[in-house]
Parts: structure tokens; sequence; C-alpha cells
């Protein structure tokens, strides 16, 4: 990730394709073929990054051993392991902790990094605008930070590239401490940079909001196919790759739904299984606009060997984001490569629709589905309109969905369903019971 400064800011390195060995983990209630799955999904991940999967190890605990996660004796076969194939980096599907990482890294004799570091790296390639960098920046600093000791200039140097500064230690100071305050600045610096964006962001918001237009996000694990449904829905012209995170930055489009109603229509950062907290912080902005909409459309792979595991990684981001309150419509998407599984998919989950953002398949009955679901959410209400207020009955036609309309000797009758804020605007025009 490229900083102020023009350097780029990697968790791997990208000068060569480094060989990699991946580690997993059984605890307790888990089944080795859920670990095995899970490092599958960590070896697309490494290859998203650009390096190359040589090896993978798993092991059987019944808790994380405190210094080295894995034991010694166990951290030994592996740096063993490591040597036998030639491999520059082993990479663990959990989180270590800064000891652990220390502790193996001087076993192996080798860099040991987690999940969440080949996560942050793919951000940062993925990131295009000055939002979206900043956000990346943030999350990689807040990680690095508590992993500085016994790093002293080189993580200087690396985080140097992001603008943190030039300063040379002051009296008594060690590297330590000055590469502490220096990401400490920069990460203040980025805090106050995305407020100030934040707030460009609601008011944008609030401005669509005053043009009472329902917004949709989509939602979904990474690679679901949410940046496809959009073009599908939208023409959006957006660009759609078979990479993880392909999609950072949220996109918006407006979509006209069967009864003419428009809605606002937005694509978001693709969920994965232990998301990282500090990216879930960063771009706590940017997924407000999940939080703030009207239904959620939850694209799911139908193609995936563990979906339901998808539903449920997304569901629990949704959750800590305060997005899980907002009405959920499931779209199980690319019927076309797994048509028998997406139908299966779409029977069990009542109310969901299986489609086809490639071939087109579907994609009708979830447009029809989504005016569904928006309707529902609106209330009914009866209005009498004198005749002399036509423009109030072109913004009920406008702004809601018209049931009956009847001529009366007082003026225009109308049963309307609307969304809250525009009941209010024509509550003088109720109609007394």
């Amino acid at each position: 990730m490229s900083g102020p400064g023009g350097r780029t800011q990697t968790l791997i390195e990208r000068t060569f394709r480094e060989r990699i060995v991946l580690v997993g983990v059984v605890f307790g209630g888990a089944s080795a073929e859920e670990v095995e799955s899970h490092l599958d999904e960590l070896a697309l991940l490494v290859g998203t990054a650009g390096a190359d999967v040589v090896g993978r190890v798993v092991q059987r605990r019944a808790a994380p051993d405190p210094a080295t996660f894995i034991g010694k004796g166990k951290a030994a076969e592996l740096a063993e392991l490591s040597v036998t194939l030639d491999s520059d980096t082993t990479v663990f599907d959990d989180e270590l902790s800064p000891a652990q990482q220390r502790n193996l890294e001087k076993i192996l004799g080798r860099t040991a990094i987690d999940r969440t570091a080949v996560i942050l790296d793919i951000f940062g390639q993925n990131a295009s605008t000055l939002e979206g960098k900043a956000q990346v920046e943030l999350a990689l600093l807040r990680y690095r930070l508590p992993r500085l000791r016994g790093k002293g200039t080189a993580l200087s140097q690396q985080a140097g590239g992001g603008g943190i500064g030039s300063r040379t230690r002051g009296p008594g100071e060690t590297q330590l401490e000055v590469d502490r305050r220096r990401l400490m600045r920069r990460i203040t610096r980025l805090e106050s940079e995305l407020k100030a964006l934040t707030a460009t962001r609601r008011t944008q918001r609030k401005a669509r909001a005053r043009g009472r237009l329902s917004t949709v996000s989509l939602v979904g694990y990474t690679n679901a196919g949410k940046s496809s449904v959009l073009n599908r829905l939208t023409d959006a012209g957006v660009l759609v790759q078979d990479r993880l995170f392909a999609t950072l930055d949220p996109r918006t489009r407006r979509l006209d739904l069967p009864g003419g109603e428009p809605v606002l229509v937005s694509d978001t950062v693709g969920f994965v299984r232990k998301l990282p907290h500090q990216l879930v912080q960063a771009f706590r902005s940017t997924l407000e606009v999940v939080a703030e909409s009207d239904l959620l459309v939850h694209v799911v792979d139908s193609s995936a060997a563990r979906p339901g595991e998808q539903v449920d990684a997304v569901r629990a981001v949704l959750d800590e984001i305060g997005a899980d309150r907002v009405p959920e419509l499931i779209a199980f998407n690319k019927a076309d490569l797994a048509p028998a599984a997406a139908g299966r998919l779409a029977a069990d989950h009542p109310g969901s629709v299986a489609l086809s953002a490639m071939t087109g398949e579907g994609v009708d009955t979830l447009v029809e589905a989504v005016g569904d679901r928006l309707r529902a959410l609106s209330g009914v209400v009866e209005l009498l309109v004198p005749y002399d207020r036509g423009d109030v009955v072109a913004a009920v036609h406008r702004e809601g969905e018209v049931l009956v309309e009847a001529h009366e000797a007082s003026g225009t009758r109308l049963r309307a369903r609307l969304d809250g804020s525009a009941a209010a605007r024509f509550a003088p025009y109720v109609a007394p019971r």
C-alpha cells in the first residue's frame, strides 16, 4: 500500500513469489475437516496476496500454547519442514499474539504471520480511493503497534513509508520509543482525516435521504458476486474480478423497481471468516451505509463448499457494525455453477431467491422480491387531497405506491404505501376516519 511518501506498505514481500507454509490447529469441538476447509480459504488468500503455498501443517490441541501457539516441539518440527521445503514464511490461520510471533520467528528462523496479516496485506493492495487507503493504513498501523518490540529499525522503516516522520531520537530515547511515538502520531492523523471524510459521507447520505429514496445494500462473503449482481441490477459497469476483496470502496447506483419507484443500491466490501477487528474498526465509517440501509440483499455463493459458514461469518460482522436489525433478503448467486445447490438452499430459506448474475437467470425475481420487501416495510396511509393540490397527488405517486385512487366530491382519495418520512410529509392530508 502506498502512503503519502510513495513507498509501499505491505506485510508480504512481493519483489519475488514467497514460498508459504500454512498452519492450522484443531481446537476443542472443531473438526479436522473444518480446519482443512479454513486452510483451503487461507491458501486462496495467500495466492491473492501474491505468494505460493508449498505445504501445510495441521495440529490438534486442547488450547493454544501461550508462548508459541503450537508448542515448542511442534514448532521445532515446523522449523525442519520449513527448511526441507525451502519456505520463506509461515502463515497461521489463527491470530498470533506479538509474543507468540516473536518466539516462533526465533525457532523457525523465518517470518511468522497470521491470517490477519494476510487480509490486511490484500486490503492494502486493493485500496484505491483516498478514504480506502487511509482506512487500510490505519488498520495496518494498529496491527503493527503492539508488534514493535524487538523489531526496532525494520518496522520503523516500513511504517515510515506512510509519512510517520523522520525526526531523530531525542536524548535518552530508544529506537522502540521513537517508533512507537511516530506510529501513534500517524494513527492520530489518520483518525482525524477519516473523521472528516466520515462527516462528508454522512452529509451526502442525508441529502439522499431528503430525496425520499429507499436504500438497499448488497452484503456478502468476499467473491460471492456482489459487484456482478450490482451490474445486472443497474448496468453499473463496475469492474468484476474473480479474486478476493476486489471491491473495497462502496459504489451506489439507482435502480427503478417494477412499480416505477427508484431506490439506491450500494455495493460494499466483502466479509470473510475471522475478519480482522482492526479492519472492521477502520472501515466503520464506510460500513455505516450498511447499518443505515432499509434492506440488505445478502448475496451468497451457492457453489461454495460451506455456504452456511459463510452466511454465519457475514452475519457476525453485521452484528458487530450494528446492522443485524436491518431486514435481510438472501440471494443465492452463481446458480449457473450449482443449480441443484442453489435450488436446495433457496428451498431451505423461505423468502430467498436463487439467481445467476452471470446469465441473468432469476434477476427479475430478485428485483420483484426487493420491491415486495420494501413495500412491506412501508405503512399504508389513506389520504384525501383537495383538487387544487394536484402537485401533492403527483408527489404521492412519485414517493410511494398508490394502491387505490378515487375521486370524491371533496378531493382525490388515495390509499398509498409510504415510508416513515414520506408519511410524515403527507400527514396534513390524512383522511379522517
